[in-house]
């Protein structure tokens, strides 16, 4: 069965009614018949009809053993985390999503649980990292927001030499174009509010996994720690799911054709997506992804801060936003929003630097994409030839 196939029979028509919407059953609680027995749902957090539809749903888009939905997506990742102990250690890729890093760095290291930061394109330095005490591989691939590609596969087998579990962040690929489980991944968590919901109108993340043993594990803290998705929530994020490889497939579309004018542009030095033959990683990524996704970096010649901010904030079609992956394209300036909880050693040695911009590619047309940024570009220039005179 084809992805397209796939994702939408994977949607079950309601038995009750026959309703092919996925009703939402917006209750906090279950009549039991006798005390303990019931009709599968006793109380809301534990377990919704809506809900179960969603990680029923998730679970096959990723090809695993179990799905679950969370309230964030870094309420997905704080769960996944609770599965450690004091003591141990993460080995996370050093150019990982800002919300990601002040977790890591500002609350689980209050519990004595460190964390390495590496370049995880480099499998000897992965390799080098592990030690006794990882319990835990943290992958982004494409990475947020440089845009470099991990070998999922050969980092699996790190991982699992070592004793650890290989999470990867799927959020910028999504499963329309990325499966890592199939590649040996034990987690993938996403933010579900941006390709998989799509429409920027839900906060939603989920964690799906492959294993029996860490599904009751996932369970067990989703339930204990409450960080649930609620019913009108999934139901969005199932609608939003309907149209996923179709607008994945768009989308990716259009960023190629971006990435494409961005690399010839005279005011860019770098263009960081995927789908490009001049990225480090393009036979890798040609290799994991169907397609190469929706998001962009470059890195603009000038090095004054003052003209990457100017050019996110002067776009007509690219909305100043922090998120990604929806139907609108947008924009956005890594250094002093999604990533500014980074210190900045940290941003530098993971190439964030002050003049990169970050594009979140929609389904508009790509030309009038193009010529937005070809305008954006030019107020840029007139503002340089000011500076000179």
């Amino acid at each position: 069965m084809r992805e397209e196939t796939k994702i939408l029979q994977a949607i079950p028509v309601d038995e009750l009614t026959g309703a092919v919407s996925t009703p939402i059953y917006q209750t906090a609680t279950f009549v039991h018949e006798l005390p303990g027995v019931t009709k599968g749902f006793d109380y809301s957090r534990t377990n919704n009809p809506t809900r179960q539809v969603l990680e029923e749903l998730l679970a096959s888009l990723e090809n695993g053993h179990a799905g679950f939905a969370f309230a964030s997506g870094v309420a997905a990742i704080d769960a996944v985390l609770r599965l450690l102990r004091s003591g141990d250690e993460i080995i996370a890729v050093d150019d990982i999503y800002g919300g990601t890093f002040r977790l890591f760095s500002n609350i689980y290291e209050r519990f004595n649980i460190k964390v390495k930061y590496v370049d995880t394109t480099d499998l000897d330095a992965v390799s080098a990292a592990v030690s006794e005490k990882t319990k835990l591989i943290w992958l982004e691939t494409p990475t947020n927001p440089t845009l470099k590609i991990c070998d999922i596969r050969a980092i699996a087998d790190i991982a699992h030499e070592g004793g650890a579990l290989l999470v990867v962040d799927n959020t910028f690929a999504s499963p329309a174009l990325q499966k890592p489980l199939q590649y040996g991944a034990d987690i993938v968590v996403h933010s579900a509010t941006k390709y998989l919901a799509g429409h920027c109108d839900v906060i939603a993340g989920a964690v799906v996994v492959n294993s029996e043993k860490l599904a009751e594990e996932i369970k067990f803290i989703q339930n204990a720690t409450g960080g649930v998705l609620g019913p009108f929530d999934s139901w969005l994020t199932i609608r939003g799911i309907e149209t996923l490889a179709l607008r994945v497939e768009r989308i990716s579309e259009n960023a190629l054709k971006v990435a494409r004018f961005l690399e010839q542009h005279p005011l860019v030095e770098k263009v960081n997506y995927p789908g490009l033959a001049s990225h480090p990683q393009h036979e890798l990524a040609a290799s994991q992804q169907r397609y190469f996704g929706g998001v962009i970096s470059f890195k603009m010649k000038s090095e004054f801060i003052q003209d990457a901010i100017r050019f996110v904030s002067s776009t007509q079609f690219f909305n100043l936003t922090d998120s990604i992956g929806g139907v609108k394209s947008s924009v956005s300036h890594p250094v002093s929003m999604s990533h500014k909880a980074m210190s900045a050693p940290a941003r530098q040695k993971a190439g964030i630097t002050n003049s990169l911009v970050r594009l979140s590619i929609g389904i508009e047309h790509a030309e009038d994409l193009i010529q937005d940024l070809e305008k954006t570009f030019k107020k840029i220039e007139v503002t340089q030839a000011e500076k000179i005179a």
